[in-house]
């Protein structure tokens, strides 16, 4: 593309821009010969300076109506600010029978199109016949390799050996070496179990659905709530565990006042209030109580409505007595808890030197690892202070999406 200036009298310039083509002829290996030629650019056989001295006004006045309204037809004008029924090149030549009604227009089309006919078959349904060509499937070439035999030199001793072993034998060399493939689920099952194989069943064999057990319903907590609460008050000697678990429509009046007797109770040491419906409002009350009560060493809040700052007060009321061992507090309100309420868990089990399992379930690595690293520390801790027990302790920390993730600690120490 070259640009020519063009300067006339009047101090009047005007830039020309015009298509220039290069064309390379090779004479010989050592000289070449260039020339360059300009061609204008053309649209209809004529060049585009002849279309810019036309005048579109005057061919436009020249034009019929109908001739008009051809060619508005073939041109689709790209103008968002006209209306789309300008832009639109159909045109309906009926007049509006009235204002849309959409619902009558629905009406109208699905009464026209069920009766509308339908269109007659140009060869009738018959039973039994085949109309049209009929499908034949194409010839399945990996079965045929499949079924072929592949032989294999295995030496004259593992031959030997195979030959000679019976089909539960091989069955079971199968499930050691992992070749699921080569036997249904009974079978693997059954060598992994050592029960022997089920009867009936070879190679060929199909395993069916088994039945599933059935397993009785619950019975629902049919414990007394006043009675429970009266003997808490009163310290009663027997109570050493009280489980209010699934039991609906617990008063807060009654929660406050088990909690009330639990600040002065001395027997009491496992308190399960899973799926009861507690809220922040009784989980303060209880993290009161906490504070106050020495003898309690499992608690279980599970499946409630407690916010993550109502169970951060929670794990601040365990460390004023230091006696509670197990805490459990999944499935709120909230599923995740967030880094900074983690991390401040985190401190709070740290700080505690007595809890020995913890069932939360924590998002972050970092808060997992520090907590689960802090709670076996403290199980080393208790199991030298019992020098003659053999303790096997659990850790659960909730890992991820997963769930729980369950880590036993089997400790055997001598005496010192």
């Amino acid at each position: 593309m070259t640009t020519i200036e063009e300067t006339y009298e009047g101090e009047v310039t005007r830039k020309v821009k015009r298509r220039t083509s290069f064309k390379i002829h090779e004479t010989s290996s050592s000289t070449k010969k260039t020339t360059m030629t300009t061609a204008p650019a053309k649209l209809y056989g004529k060049d585009l300076d002849e279309y810019e001295e036309l005048d579109v006004e005057q061919l436009l006045s020249q034009l019929s109506p109908e001739e008009i309204s051809i060619l508005a037809k073939e041109v689709d004008p790209d103008d968002n600010l006209l209306p789309p029924s300008q832009r639109c090149s159909y045109e309906c030549e009926k007049k509006p029978t009235g204002p849309l009604n959409r619902k009558k227009l629905i009406e109208h089309i699905n009464k026209q199109a069920l009766e509308t006919p339908d269109k007659p078959e140009f060869k009738p349904y018959v039973a039994g016949t085949i109309r049209g060509k009929k499908w034949i499937p194409p010839e399945n070439v990996n079965q045929k390799e499949a079924d072929e035999q592949i032989a294999i030199d295995l030496g004259d001793e593992y031959e030997q050996a195979l030959s000679q072993a019976t089909q539960d034998e091989i069955i079971d060399l199968a499930a050691i070496l992992g070749f699921h493939s080569m036997m249904n689920q009974d079978q693997y099952h059954a060598s992994l179990l050592n029960k022997g194989q089920p009867l009936g069943l070879g190679w060929d064999g199909i395993t069916k659905a088994s039945q599933p057990k059935v397993f009785p319903p619950e019975p629902p907590n049919d414990t007394n709530i006043e009675l429970s609460i009266q003997m808490v008050k009163e310290d009663n000697y027997d109570l050493k565990h009280l489980n209010w678990n699934n039991i609906k429509n617990i008063s807060d009046e009654k929660f406050e006042q088990l909690f009330e007797a639990l600040k002065d109770n001395t027997n009491l040491e496992t308190l399960s209030l899973t799926n009861t419906g507690m809220t922040d409002r009784t989980a303060i009350k209880l993290a009161e109580a906490l504070e106050k009560n020495c003898t309690l060493k499992v608690v279980n809040v599970e499946t409630n409505f407690i916010s993550p700052d109502g169970i951060v007060r929670l794990m601040k009321s365990l460390l004023n007595q230091r006696s509670l061992e197990e805490f459990r507090a999944t499935n709120q309100r909230s599923q995740v808890l967030g880094n900074k309420i983690e991390m401040e868990i985190t401190k709070l089990v740290e700080s505690n030197p007595t809890l020995l399992r913890l069932g939360l379930h924590l998002e972050y690595n970092d808060a997992r690892h520090r907590i689960a690293s802090h709670l076996q520390r403290n199980i080393d801790r208790n199991c030298r202070l019992n020098p003659d027990a053999k303790a096997r302790f659990t850790v659960m920390i909730g890992c991820g999406p997963m769930g729980a993730m369950e880590l036993q600690h089997k400790l055997s120490i001598p005496a010192l």
